[in-house]
């Protein structure tokens, strides 16, 4: 082969790695903020399923875990990833009606997240009207169990100015509030706390509307095409033992379809600035 010819190749070569690295996507990964869960654990749990989406787009996709909530939001104002699995609802309905996403499944065992509001076993509150002039525990200010919290106060005619809520950055924190007098009531939208709570003979004064959370999302960016080759992946994936094994490490059921005009009606009741 003559030098000029050579050169020419390897000049284009070089010429075509950028446009190539640019065609790579991201798949931005959130499983909420108050959970103890490294970065570093969540980019490997779905380092089988970035896999498979590699394939089935034929384009490099790479996970971005994002554990703080500004981090997120930013990004899919600024469309920075393609794909998301977003844990708290008020931030992808924001950006399915804000900046053109697209809901394409939600996480199956998490379309009926409530919020339960604990009280001790002495606790005479019989009502959330009553926690007027209380005081409240609850997850971080900004979490979705928060936004279920305050919602449902205002439906029974309670704001938060109203009360005294005492936020913090891990759910598990707020037994020990009420347990200890520290606060009158707690909010949690754990199962595993709630029992253990009742399991100790702690009440649950009330819990809030269903919301789903753990949304699968993608940005206007993507192609109708490359949308619904997804969205049946995603929703097809417990429904064979390779999708099963890719699940394992997610410790997620699977994914089923959810109604994008219902969770925006959710959105108006959550108050989603």
């Amino acid at each position: 082969m003559k030098y000029p010819k050579l050169r020419a190749i390897l000049l284009t070569s070089l010429l075509c790695a950028p446009a190539l690295a640019a065609q790579a996507l991201s798949f931005a990964v959130n499983e909420g903020v108050s959970y103890r869960v490294p970065l570093s654990e969540i980019r490997t749990r779905y380092e089988g399923i970035a896999a498979d989406l590699s394939k089935l787009l034929r384009q490099p996709v790479t996970i971005e875990p994002i554990g703080d909530y500004p981090t997120l939001r930013q990004g899919l104002a600024d469309k920075r990833w393609e794909l998301a699995l977003v844990h708290p609802a008020h931030i992808s309905i924001a950006a399915i009606r804000d900046q053109g996403y697209s809901l394409l499944a939600v996480t199956k065992g998490f379309t009926g997240y409530k919020a339960s509001f604990l009280v001790r076993a002495d606790s005479t509150l019989k009502s959330l009207a009553e926690l007027r002039g209380q005081r409240l525990g609850a997850p971080d200010e900004d979490s979705i169990t928060s936004m279920m919290v305050r919602a449902t106060l205002r439906d029974n005619g309670v704001v938060p100015k109203q009360m005294e809520i005492t936020y913090t950055r891990y759910q598990d924190a707020v037994p020990f509030f009420v347990e200890n007098r520290l606060t009158h009531a707690g909010a949690t939208a754990s199962n595993a706390l709630v029992k253990d709570w009742q399991d100790k003979g702690g009440k649950v004064l009330a819990a809030s509307k269903a919301v789903p959370i753990k949304h699968i999302i993608a940005s206007p960016q993507l192609s109708s095409e490359q949308v619904e080759k997804v969205r049946a992946y995603f929703l097809a994936l417990d429904s064979s033992e390779d999708g099963r094994k890719k699940l394992e490490p997610t410790k997620w059921k699977g994914f089923e379809a959810y109604d994008q005009a219902a969770l925006l009606k959710l959105g108006v009741w959550l108050d989603v600035k």
